[in-house]
């Protein structure tokens, strides 16, 4: 007889100790160097290292007492439905781990209301997806461009101005501002306080980069650019790169062009930093962002896919 074959054991439990996130930061990282691409979106990424809200589950996978595989099972959202996001070892992959977090996962919900995100369209996701009765529902995009060309010259509204966010001053502000400019959108426009200061205390946050438009000493405008993947361990599996993080415009401005010139001023901002290139996110069904940003000479690079679990649990 041959040796045997690992047992996968799967726990669900709530925030993780020092020790056990350190372990899992370890596999996110590695994961993100084998494949390219981040496996878990930044709310998730920010939960793991904060704890986030109580009420959200983690899902490990061990082998022996090793930690190889790590899920976040958000259940608090009771409308759309739960969220649920994961990641294997590289050295583990191809074991059965990922689908045994993902019964777990599918377990731990009512049938139909969960649903997962794969980062970056890979066909084994979407075959573990499929297998366990997931269909595709949404999907997000990731756009890139050269900062090497010439850039489109920021023309602000008349009585605009642009100014850099003031922490402490602008806080408040700028998350009524987000309210409204992201009123339908599930994640963006739910964002607390606490959401911005979580980002805040981040190692990349840095004001300098994140531009206020004002009329009339109000807040109606903005372009908040990150900068990631400086080589400093950051599991970012990447070179350095400038991001346009969010765009966002008060309804009321909307139509007169000033999101085309926030997005331009960040944009000069990022190559004045010295990077070769600026990404995004946008979801696919937002035809009118994507447009905006084609116009700017971002080009589709990868796609993050959401699957919706179809209600019918398969063994």
């Amino acid at each position: 007889m041959g040796p045997r074959e690992p047992v996968v054991k799967v726990v669900t439990t709530g925030r993780l100790d020092p020790g056990q996130t350190l372990k899992v930061i370890d596999l996110v990282t590695r994961a993100t160097e084998a494949d390219q691409v981040r496996p878990l979106s930044e709310h998730v990424a920010l939960h793991l290292r904060y704890g986030g809200d109580e009420p959200v589950k983690t899902i490990l996978a061990l082998i022996d007492d090793r930690v190889v595989g790590y899920g976040h099972l958000d259940v608090t959202d009771k409308v759309e439905g739960a969220s649920a996001e994961l990641v294997v070892d590289p050295l583990f992959r191809k074991r059965g781990v990922g689908q045994a977090m993902l019964q777990r996962m599918v377990a731990e919900t009512s049938p139909g209301s969960l649903r997962l995100w794969a980062h970056g369209e890979h066909p084994a996701a979407a075959a573990l997806a499929g297998r366990l009765g997931f269909v595709r529902a949404r999907c997000l995009w990731h756009m890139r461009r050269s900062l090497y060309p010439a850039l489109q010259e920021a023309v602000l509204p008349a009585g605009v101005t642009v100014r850099t966010f003031e922490p402490g001053r602008d806080d408040e502000a700028w998350v009524a501002l987000n309210a409204r400019a992201f009123a339908g959108h599930p994640e963006q426009g739910v964002w607390t306080l606490e959401d911005l200061h979580r980002r805040m205390r981040e190692p990349w946050f840095d004001p300098a980069g994140f531009f206020l438009a004002v009329r009339d000493d109000q807040l109606v405008g903005f372009h908040w650019t990150k900068v990631h993947g400086d080589g400093a361990g950051d599991g970012h599996g990447h070179e350095p790169i400038g991001e346009v993080y969010v765009v966002g415009v008060d309804p009321a401005e909307q139509g007169k062009g000033l999101g085309s010139a926030l997005a331009a001023i960040g944009l000069c901002y990022l190559r004045g930093r010295g990077l070769p290139q600026a990404m995004l996110y946008v979801d696919e069904s937002n035809t009118a962002a994507i447009k905006v940003y084609e116009r700017l000479g971002f080009t589709h690079w990868d796609t993050d896919v959401m699957y919706r679990h179809a209600g019918t649990k398969q063994p």
